[in-house]
C-alpha cells in the first residue's frame, strides 16, 4: 500500500520523515523508427535496482514493428498508424494498457541509469499529488556498447535555461503557476491515478512538442506537487533541442498551439476571446433585470481582460444583449481544467477586482479570496489549483479543510463605486 501524506502548497521537503513505500511501477517507453536504441533500453530496465512490475513500449507508427523484451518483466508493445508526430495520443494508449500504481514515461532515445526508477519514485511514493521530472542529461551513444553506461566524462552541455530555473527553484521546491516549462517528458512521472485524474495527455498535441508542458499545466492546475529528481539521471542520445540546427517554425508552432490552451499571461502573450479563459466567472446575480445587466457589464470592463463570464440560473430576457459574449451553458470538463481562477459574482466589481483577485490566488498560491465590498460579500473566488487537490482527497477532507491546510484562504476588500443611474440607459451613458 503506497503511503498518502497531504502537504500545503508545494512543499514535498515535508515527506521526508515519511516511510518510503515501494509501488509497482509501469515504464512506458516512447518509441519510433529507434530500434537500434531498443537493447540497451532493455537492459537497463532490466538492471534497475527497483524492478519494474511492467514494461510498454509505445510505437507511434514505426514502419516496423519493434522487436523489445525486457528480461523477467511483463512487456507489452502497443502501436497506432503513422499520422504524423502523435506523442501524447500513444502515451495515453500505453497508459490505458498499463497496471502500475506509478507511471514513468522514458523515450526510447532517453536510458535510465541503473537506480533511476528507486530515485524517481522517492516523492511519488509518500504522496499521490507528486509529478515529478527527472535529471535528463546529455551525451552520445556513438561507440558504447549496449550494456555500457554513459559517464560524466561522455557528457554533453545541459540547457543552462533548464539548469537555472532548477537551481533557483530549489529542485522546483519553490514553483509557480509557470513551473511546467521545466518538467519534461521524456523524464516524467506520476501515480496513475493523478495521470487519469488530469485526463492523460491532450491528444489535440500533434507535431513535435508541448504536449508535455501541456500536461504539467493541468496537473499544477489540478493540484500537483511538482518535484525535480535530480539524482534520477537518464542519459539522451544527443544534444538538446536548443543545440540543434532545426527550422525555428517548428518551436513557433508549438508556442502557438500552447497559447490557444494555456491561458497563463506570459505563455499566451495577450487575451483571446475564445472558450478557453484564465477566469471563468458565474453571475449569481438573482435580482432585478438591470441589476444582472450592471452585474456583467462591469465584469465585461475589467482589468484582467483574459476571462469568461456565464449566466447561471439562465435569464432569456438576457439573450438578446449578451448572445455570443456571454456563456450560459454549464463549463465544459476542458474550461475547467484549463483556467486558474473561477469566481462567483453576486453584485458588480470595480474593474480592478478580478485582476486583484488572480494575483492573490496565483501569485500566494492560495485556495480561495472572498470578496467583501461595503461589508458585504460581493463574491467569492477560487484556485482551480485548489479545487483539484481536494477533489482527489474528498473521501478524507471536506473542501473547507484543504482550503485551510493546503492552501490558506484571504479576504479582499474591493472599493465601491458609486452608480446612482436610475435606468440602463443612464448607467450605459455613463459607463462606455
Amino acid at each position: 500500500m503506497l503511503t498518502d501524506i497531504l502537504v500545503p502548497r508545494n512543499r514535498w521537503d515535508l515527506l521526508a520523515p515519511y516511510p518510503r513505500s515501494t509501488p509497482t511501477v509501469t515504464v512506458i517507453v516512447t518509441h519510433f523508427e529507434q530500434h537500434h536504441l531498443l537493447p540497451r533500453m532493455a537492459l537497463a530496465l532490466r538492471r534497475q535496482t527497483l524492478r519494474p512490475t511492467q514494461v510498454i513500449l509505445a510505437d507511434d507508427g514505426s514502419a516496423t514493428e519493434p522487436d523489445f523484451k525486457v528480461q523477467d518483466v511483463e512487456t507489452l508493445v502497443v502501436s497506432q498508424p503513422d499520422e504524423g508526430f502523435r506523442a501524447a495520443a500513444i502515451r495515453n494508449l500505453a497508459a490505458r494498457n498499463s497496471t502500475g500504481e506509478v507511471l514513468v514515461f522514458l523515450d526510447a532515445d532517453t536510458v535510465p541509469e541503473h537506480g533511476y526508477l528507486k530515485k524517481m519514485v522517492r516523492h511519488i511514493s509518500r504522496c499521490p499529488d507528486v509529478l515529478a521530472t527527472g535529471h535528463r542529461r546529455h551525451t552520445s551513444f556513438a561507440g558504447l556498447r549496449d550494456d555500457e553506461q554513459p559517464g560524466a566524462a561522455d557528457a554533453l552541455d545541459e540547457p543552462r535555461w533548464l539548469k537555472d530555473a532548477y537551481a533557483d527553484t530549489a529542485n522546483l521546491l519553490h514553483s509557480d503557476g509557470r513551473s511546467f516549462r521545466f518538467m519534461i517528458g521524456a523524464v516524467l512521472a506520476c501515480r496513475r491515478e493523478l495521470f487519469l485524474d488530469i485526463g492523460g495527455f491532450d491528444e489535440r498535441f500533434v507535431g513535435y512538442g508541448g504536449e508535455d508542458w501541456d500536461l504539467a499545466y493541468r496537473a499544477w492546475n489540478a493540484g500537483a506537487v511538482f518535484v525535480h529528481e535530480h539524482e534520477a539521471v537518464a542519459w539522451h542520445d544527443g544534444p538538446d533541442w536548443a543545440g540543434r540546427d532545426e527550422d525555428d517554425e517548428i518551436l513557433d508552432r508549438q508556442s502557438a498551439r500552447l497559447a490557444s490552451v494555456i491561458p497563463e499571461p506570459s505563455t499566451r502573450g495577450a487575451p483571446l476571446n475564445g472558450l478557453i479563459s484564465d477566469a471563468l466567472i458565474t453571475v449569481r446575480s438573482a435580482g432585478k433585470f438591470s441589476d444582472v445587466v450592471r452585474t456583467v457589464h462591469s465584469l465585461l470592463r475589467q482589468t484582467h481582460r483574459d476571462l469568461r463570464v456565464r449566466l447561471w440560473p439562465q435569464d432569456d430576457r438576457l439573450t438578446e444583449i449578451y448572445e455570443g459574449v456571454v456563456q450560459s451553458a454549464p463549463w465544459t470538463e476542458d474550461q475547467l481544467r484549463r483556467a486558474r481562477v473561477l469566481v462567483d459574482v453576486y453584485e458588480p466589481l470595480p474593474r480592478s477586482a478580478v485582476r486583484r483577485v488572480v494575483e492573490a490566488l496565483t501569485v500566494s498560491d492560495n485556495g480561495q479570496v472572498e470578496l467583501i465590498r461595503e461589508e458585504q460579500l460581493a463574491g467569492v473566488a477560487w484556485s482551480t489549483r485548489a479545487i483539484g487537490r481536494a477533489r482527489r482527497w474528498s473521501p478524507r477532507f471536506t473542501r473547507g479543510e484543504i482550503l485551510e491546510r493546503a492552501f490558506g484562504t484571504d479576504r479582499l476588500l474591493v472599493e465601491a463605486e458609486t452608480d446612482r443611474t436610475r435606468t440602463l440607459d443612464g448607467f450605459f451613458s455613463r459607463w462606455h
